[in-house]
């Protein structure tokens, strides 16, 4: 999948680079800012308790 994905990407090895960094940022910015608040409330990890 990594080597479909720098083929296709235009440029020479600097643009590819600076290209892949810019399209994991996207994909870390849609997940954290997206995709995680949407499923966060279905985990169970807001019933948390701590006994003494």
């Amino acid at each position: 999948m990594y080597t479909w994905i720098w083929r296709h990407l235009p440029g020479g090895t600097a643009a590819k680079a600076a290209a892949a960094l810019v399209l994991v940022l996207a994909v870390a910015a849609l997940l954290l800012f997206v995709v995680f608040p949407e499923v966060e409330p279905l985990l169970p990890f807001t019933n948390v308790t701590v006994d003494q």
